[in-house]
């Protein structure tokens, strides 16, 4: 292998730890405002307010009166991820599925609420009773990959998100988990083709734009980087991003150039 060769497959192996480190913690941000309640019955939902806070306070009223109410236990269970209260979540979820064994509802949110918290392996068993083979729900294998992807089975959660794309087309959630496995994976030229597809849906998340800005930064184009994330964020604040990344670009190269052997000085023949 020739020197720049190698530099390459360094610079790509690099840049793929980077992406890992970055990345897993990007899959864990939170949102400050929350969607439109999730109904599961004929029982009307109450309006529910866009901050967490109230959302908790109106969902927590109704799941008081009976834990056994499933819509209940779902929208209040999100809004308490909402304000960081992820343990309390699992519990309500957990009385929940008790009440309601055969809810996939309730287990497609369980099993989420499961990760959130790290204990991926009983999450993997919950989400795999949210849906059955002959009417598999995108969201959950969605899920699935996720959860895949944290314990680092990237091949494997790549087959759950292929499957999803078959049922929801170019759906913008599971494109863009795919497409940090990809990063995940080290393999960021498909990361990044599969985030652009992720960007150009209609739903998608301003946080998708971000993730693409990452990949596009770790692959060095710093420029192009904060291009695509000042669409979301303030110019000061994508700058700071990009600085932070070539930071951390900068710390890894320092690291892996302590800890390379030193060659041997070559000597001239006598």
């Amino acid at each position: 292998m020739t020197s720049k060769a190698y530099g390459r497959q360094e610079s790509k192996r690099r840049l793929g730890s980077v992406a890992v480190a970055i990345l897993l913690a990007a899959g864990g941000a939170g949102c400050g405002t929350l969607a439109p309640a999730i109904t599961t019955s004929s029982v009307p939902a109450p309006a529910t307010p866009s901050d967490p806070r109230q959302a908790s306070q109106v969902w927590g009223e109704r799941y008081r009166a009976n834990p056994g109410d499933a819509v209940a236990a779902i929208n209040y269970a999100r809004a308490l991820r909402g304000i960081g209260q992820r343990a309390q979540a699992v519990a309500v979820l957990e009385q929940a599925s008790i009440h309601n064994a055969s809810n996939m509802d309730v287990l497609g949110a369980y099993g989420r609420a499961l990760a959130d918290v790290g204990n991926h392996t009983q999450a993997l068993e919950v989400l795999a009773r949210a849906h059955t083979p002959d009417r598999p729900d995108w969201r959950v294998l969605n899920a699935q990959g996720a959860v895949l992807d944290q314990l680092g089975r990237h091949q494997d959660a790549q087959r759950y998100y292929a499957t999803a794309l078959r049922i929801a087309p170019e759906e913008p959630s599971v494109l863009s988990n795919r497409g940090l496995s990809y990063a995940l994976s080290k393999n960021l030229p498909e990361a990044e083709a599969t985030l652009k597809r992720a960007v150009a849906g209609r739903s998608a998340d301003p946080r998708v734009r971000q993730n693409l800005a990452l990949v596009v930064g770790l692959q060095g184009r710093f420029a192009e980087a904060e291009t695509i994330a000042r669409a979301d964020l303030p110019p000061e604040q994508a700058a700071a991003n990009v600085a932070y990344l070539r930071q951390m670009l900068s710390q890894q190269n320092a690291l892996e150039a302590r800890t390379q052997p030193k060659r041997p000085a070559m000597r001239p023949a006598s």
